[in-house]
């Protein structure tokens, strides 16, 4: 299991805990709080939240205060199946 996979699982773990469904947002500030410090350190974490958003595994909404994210619902089989294989 890559490095990679162990932040998107973290994440998306997170926010299916936190039920950050379609719209209920969090800021995308958010996201790396409670990884552990080798795993948030550097590139790694933004490289990751980039690629779910292409992935559409989140959604975004910008504000006037920064980006907000949450979770594609349409995605849910497949967020699921990745955080619990």
């Amino acid at each position: 299991m890559s490095e990679e996979d162990d932040i998107k699982r973290f994440i998306l773990r997170k926010l299916v805990r936190h039920r950050i469904w379609m719209h209920k947002h969090t800021s995308i500030h958010n996201l790396p709080k409670g990884l552990p410090d080798f795993l948030r350190s550097g590139k790694g974490v933004k490289k990751v939240i980039e690629e779910m958003l292409k992935q559409k595994f989140l959604l975004s909404k910008p504000t006037n205060y920064g980006l907000e994210v949450s979770l594609n619902i349409d995605k849910k089989k497949e967020i699921e199946e990745f955080i619990f294989d």
